[in-house]
């Protein structure tokens, strides 16, 4: 949260210092009230749910004073800002085995190292909690379409409205690996019961939806990551414990 707020108010002073006022800033889904989070079949987070605020942790409080800080420069200092709420980005080259993977790419590494039949891959809690995940080349998408418009500057959801419960998604990347898998549940953290993207405002201002299902980007990720597991099986390299399924950021 300290790291994140200094970045934010270095970058900004230097924006203002040098003229630089057109500005993007990426937020999250974290920065949504817990309470709106409760139930595994959530309709989908609209922009206006952020307030009253409650976030479930502090780097969404972060996030959400960022936002408050990035329109305060806009104000009073001429800048042109755009802020977009990501929700859940992922695909080749991310983080997949150090710790700070988010679930696509922590549960294609647990299948692709799983046996072919009957393998089993462990899940955090009972995997029913529920996310949207949005591939990475749709992310870029919607970022420029809103880096280009002129008259709109956010804060808006940049995500899926796909929502899936962990469980599945681990049987989906089994069914793209082509592998029998058996689902182990451990005790771990199991963050908000369900979040989802609301994409009506970005349709609305910005004709943009995802183009592409959930499914289509996994495939993509899990063929990546299959590879890079067999270059560390290659190599004798360890992995990493297991990130945290579903939890926002950390997943």
């Amino acid at each position: 949260m300290s790291n994140s707020s200094f970045i934010n108010l270095n970058m900004l002073e230097a924006c203002r210092r040098r003229n630089s006022f057109r500005i993007f800033y990426s937020s999250s889904a974290c920065i949504y009230p817990e309470y709106r989070q409760e139930e595994e079949a959530n309709p989908g987070l609209k922009e206006a749910d952020a307030y009253p605020a409650a976030p479930d942790s502090e780097y969404g409080w972060e996030k959400l004073f960022s936002e408050r800080l990035y329109a305060a420069y806009a104000r009073n200092h001429g800048f042109t800002v755009r802020v977009a709420r990501y929700h859940n980005i992922f695909g080749p080259e991310g983080a997949w085995n150090d710790g700070k993977e988010k679930a696509p790419a922590a549960i294609c590494r647990k299948v692709a190292m799983a046996a072919a039949d009957g393998g089993e891959v462990e899940i955090w809690g009972d995997g029913k909690q529920t996310r949207s995940f949005l591939y990475i080349d749709e992310c870029v998408e919607g970022t420029l379409r809103m880096m280009r418009t002129a008259r709109f500057a956010g804060p808006v959801n940049i995500g899926s409205d796909e929502m899936v419960a962990i469980n599945d998604l681990a049987l989906m990347a089994a069914d793209i690996a082509g592998k029998r898998i058996t689902l182990n549940h451990v005790p771990g953290p199991l963050g908000v019961r369900g979040r989802n993207s609301d994409n009506e405002m970005i349709a609305r201002e910005l004709g943009w939806r995802p183009s592409e299902p959930l499914r289509a980007g996994l495939e993509q990720t899990y063929k990546w990551i299959e590879t890079q597991v067999a270059v560390a099986a290659q190599r004798g390299e360890a992995h990493a414990p297991a990130a945290p399924q579903g939890l926002g950021k950390a997943a």
